[in-house]
């Protein structure tokens, strides 16, 4: 009985101990394993200081000044002569209503934007819309110093502008980076000029890539870092000072920054700035096809395995019909590069140089065919005006019953939070003393109808509200949207 039990003994200690010794190597392997989890990650930076100051000179603030029509009736109205002039002239009415100074004198419009310095001889890169119908651009850096900008090209639809300054001295200056590397939850910095406060920094990470808003060719970097009204055209940079890409708009229902935040990816706005550089516009390729995404019914009932490519659903004249190209093809690549879908199409075709003969391999009645296809260029093939914009628009704004008015274009469109595609115009300003104000329109009023018609530019609401009068007419009817909500308002005409 004793042996039984020293032998008992003996074995649950040799049990102890291995289990004591398998405890501590299962707790050897977890310490061992969870450094090599965590050095996988990167640790946020200790600070941004550094880098801040590495990059700030390239960084500038951007002011365009725009001439507009000042609004009737800002004073009141006496004959040339009267004695009321003067004690008038002494309460805020200078020259009365009919002197130098009167309302019907031209005023300007200021705005505010960010930019940056791509090279050492004065290239500086900002939005389109920072920059759109101002007559006059100042650039102001981070030392203090203020220089003339002139225009040298714009890009709407990536809402990009390329402009010059000339400096006596070379310009600190920052490079393009690889927005294709950059991964959701990278640190990046913005860096701009929100709401006219001048230089600022602001950090954060990637949120999303691959974002699409409106354009044909958005490609936009999702990041938290604020970005608020005033950073439009400044820079998103990585943590080598590389810049990945250009603030352009925000998701917000206050305007304010709530961390949603969109930067054009730096790879398709150094192919923008080059071909402005280069040639003062956009010389994108140009297939001459209509295309539409695969999906996968049409995949199933096609015999396709997966639902890839960009199905052709016509083929006017153009490059593609010369080189054979029928309706029903599916585009499943484009230069030797594999097409996924219809936004991927349009990206390659756009990047490839004009008058470049391309391989386009299709799939047609179940087999895989190649086509040799020399590439128009899109700019001609859509009767768009070249250059783009190197000359500021004419008659972006104008002053109709008491009101300041503009046509809504994409960089509006996505500052002011409107739907894509939305179309009409936007009063930019309205005197207080109008019929237009009495009757509750207000700056931010989008203006969709005017006589029961759409109205998409200025001369549309100058033809309605011509024909109203021609009509015998004391009003026009017009349907508003303020905050996605409709509303009719008949408006004097004055």
């Amino acid at each position: 009985m004793t042996i039984k039990n020293q032998s008992l003994s003996a074995l649950n200690s040799a049990r102890l101990r291995l289990s004591t010794a398998l405890c501590a190597t299962m707790l050897a392997v977890s310490l061992a394993v969870v450094p090599m989890a965590q050095a996988e990650a990167r640790a946020a930076p200790e600070s941004f200081a550094d880098l801040a100051e590495q990059i700030s000179p390239s960084v500038v603030n951007i002011t365009t000044s725009t001439m507009v029509a000042a609004p009737a009736n800002q004073g009141p109205m006496f004959p040339d002569g009267s004695p009321f002039s003067d004690l008038f002239r002494d309460f805020g009415f200078p020259n009365g209503p009919t002197g130098p100074q009167g309302p019907q004198t031209p005023r300007r419009s200021n705005a505010l934007g960010s930019g940056f310095v791509i090279s050492e001889d004065g290239y500086i890169v900002t939005n389109n819309h920072v920059i759109e119908g101002a007559d006059e651009i100042e650039i102001e850096f981070f030392s203090g110093d203020k220089l003339k900008a002139k225009l040298i090209g714009t890009d709407p639809k990536t809402d990009i502008a390329l402009l010059k300054v000339e400096s006596d001295k070379p310009l600190p200056f920052v490079k393009f980076g690889d927005s294709d590397k950059m991964r959701v939850g990278d640190w990046v910095m913005a860096m701009g000029n929100p709401l006219g406060q001048g230089f600022s920094v602001s950090a954060g990470i990637i949120s999303a890539r691959n974002r699409e808003l409106s354009g044909t060719y958005d490609d936009y970097l999702q990041t938290d870092a604020a970005i608020n009204r005033g950073n439009s055209g400044g820079p998103l940079f990585d943590m080598a000072g590389e810049v990945v890409g250009v603030n352009t708009a925000i998701l917000s229902p206050n305007g304010g920054s709530i961390g949603i935040g969109f930067s054009m990816a730096s790879n398709v706005v150094n192919k923008v700035v080059g071909q402005l550089k280069e040639f003062g516009e956009t010389r994108r390729g140009w297939l001459g096809v209509k295309i539409q995404d695969v999906t996968p019914d049409m995949a199933e009932a096609m015999g396709i395995a997966k639902p890839e490519g960009a199905m052709v659903s016509e083929v006017p004249d153009g490059p593609a019909k010369e080189a054979g190209m029928l309706a029903g093809d599916i585009i499943i690549s484009f230069d030797g590069g594999e097409v996924k879908d219809t936004r991927d199409l349009v990206r390659r075709v756009a990047d490839a140089p004009v008058g470049e003969a391309v391989r386009v391999t299709v799939l047609r009645a179940g087999k895989s065919e190649t086509l040799l296809v020399t590439l128009g260029r899109r700019e001609l093939a859509e009767g768009e005006a070249v250059p783009a914009a190197v000359t500021a628009p004419q008659d972006q704004e104008k002053e109709l019953l008491g009101m300041v008015v503009t046509p809504v274009t994409p960089g509006l469109s996505t500052e002011m939070g409107l739907p894509t595609g939305t179309a009409g115009l936007i009063v930019k300003s309205i005197t207080e003393d109008s019929s237009a104000f009495e009757k509750g329109l207000r700056a931010g009023d989008l203006i969709v109808e005017a006589g029961q018609l759409p109205v998409t530019s200025l001369s549309d609401l100058e033809t309605r509200i011509d024909e109203a009068k021609a009509a015998g007419r004391k009003s026009v009817l017009l349907l508003i949207r303020r905050g996605g909500e409709p509303r009719f308002v008949a408006l004097p005409l004055e």
